[in-house]
């Protein structure tokens, strides 16, 4: 891709022209999915504005759960190990590993600041309001 626009500008873009032009002139059902679509564009937005700061809270934060491992150089290889990480943590609280002692406050600690990271990209108002405390 060239230098300009960038990706984030030409979301910027369709999230305005979704807003200001089809929501502003519509109703209904096609406002619905103006709405829907805008949206969905702003998350994305979100989500690539944070994405590595977020992936590598998540992996330092299962680096203390699981143990140290060398996080994978690229993008789609840090989201592979993460979903496979992620897949032991299941296993290990399937198992009642974090029903009670340390471990437990661990995995806890780590599920907030997943989930709370998830938030600001899912819902950043939520998120502002209060609702997630720690």
């Amino acid at each position: 891709m060239q230098d300009r626009p960038t990706i984030d500008e030409l979301l910027e873009a369709v999230a305005g022209y979704l807003r200001d032009d089809v929501m502003a002139n519509t109703q209904g059902r096609t406002n619905f999915h103006g709405r829907v679509a805008m949206n969905a564009i702003e998350m994305i937005r979100r989500e690539i504005a944070t994405q590595e700061e977020h992936l590598g809270r998540e992996w330092d934060s299962l680096d203390h759960v699981l143990g140290i491992q060398p996080m994978p150089p690229h993008l789609s290889e840090v989201r592979e190990a993460l979903t496979a990480r992620n897949r032991e943590l299941s296993e290990r609280i399937r198992a009642g590993d974090a029903d009670s002692g340390d471990f437990r406050k661990v995995v806890m600690n780590h599920l907030w600041w997943t989930v709370r990271d998830k938030l600001l990209v899912s819902n950043p108002a939520l998120a502002a309001e209060g609702h997630v405390t720690h």
